[in-house]
């Protein structure tokens, strides 16, 4: 078997009662909530009994779902596989980082709350959303997006799916722009548009937060959005960055391939990660973990 990738999920996989399963089965996963519970109370009850609206808030969202991306990881790890490499997906770079002890996850923990605030208040006061554009290449995207104002190609997801952010007011005009390109448009129930500059001023926030920080070096390589290569340098500049800057999906996957990973364990919750991997590559091994059973199934 060649090298291992642990894949963090991003927003948007979450859901009522995720992380549960790890909680009550894994001592490793419990003290990921334990931790998360200390630094931000309540949110083991969010995660296994909030309602879909509850955990759709940015600042729910982001501490629940990195909640479960560190028990799903830890608990892996507890069962004696650990990874060669790590990187997570928006959101989910933020668990890689505590994963691989760049941050303490005291730290990791204080960081999501903050940069989850930062984005919310962002989207409150300049309000988009983004559309998902699919069956057609990167490159087509980004011409139907320059024909609208503040439209940013944001999420290179794989080599037929390309995430826009835009203005509440364009996303319909994307949708019939791709429908005439013989592709298709969905528009995302998202607090709005990330990862553009729409989210400049949660990026401003966020730079004089982490000045304060100390960042150890991690014991495993963290691949970034911002670059899609391991972190190196600046490191608080590129996890700023990532926050108005595009997600580089394919290009990271890519790139670990090309360092011999070919297996990817997504943890966190739900499976989207592991779609997108297969999309860009058919030949790796892709397996996720989110509870007991697929805990109870992952043998390598």
């Amino acid at each position: 078997m060649g090298k291992i990738a642990f894949v963090f999920s991003g927003q948007g996989a979450q859901y009522t009662g995720m992380g549960k399963e790890l909680f009550d089965n894994s001592p490793a996963a419990k003290k990921i909530f334990d931790i998360a519970d200390s630094v931000r109370p309540s949110t083991s009850t969010q995660c296994f009994e909030g309602d879909k609206e509850t955990l759709s808030r940015t600042c729910n969202t982001q501490p629940c779902v990195m909640t479960v991306d560190l028990a799903a990881a830890e608990a892996v790890r507890e069962k004696g596989i650990t990874p060669d490499y790590v990187a997570g997906f928006s959101l989910g770079e933020i668990a890689a980082l505590g994963f691989s002890g760049m941050l303490s996850y005291e730290d990791t923990f204080r960081l999501v709350c903050k940069r989850a605030e930062l984005m919310d208040k962002a989207s409150e006061e300049d309000k988009g959303t983004m559309v998902a554009v699919v069956k057609l290449p990167p490159e087509k995207v980004e011409e139907i997006a320059s024909r609208f104002e503040r439209t940013y190609p944001v999420n290179y997801n794989g080599p037929a799916q390309t995430v826009v952010a835009t203005t509440i007011d364009n996303a319909d005009n994307i949708v019939a722009a791709a429908k005439e390109e013989k592709g298709r448009g969905v528009k995302l129930a998202v607090s709005g548009a990330f990862h553009s500059p729409f989210m400049h001023s949660a990026a401003v926030g966020l730079a004089e937060y982490v000045k304060d920080i100390d960042f150890a070096k991690p014991q495993m390589p963290v691949y970034s959005n911002y670059t899609a290569k391991p972190y190196e340098g600046d490191c608080k500049a590129q996890l700023v960055a990532q926050t108005e800057n595009p997600v580089r999906w394919q290009t990271i996957v890519e790139n670990l391939i090309g360092e011999g990973v070919d297996t990817f364990i997504e943890v966190g919750p739900g499976k989207t990660l592991s779609g997108l991997i297969k999309k860009i590559n058919a030949d790796v091994a892709v397996y996720n973990v989110e509870d007991k059973a697929t805990l109870d199934a992952l043998s390598l």
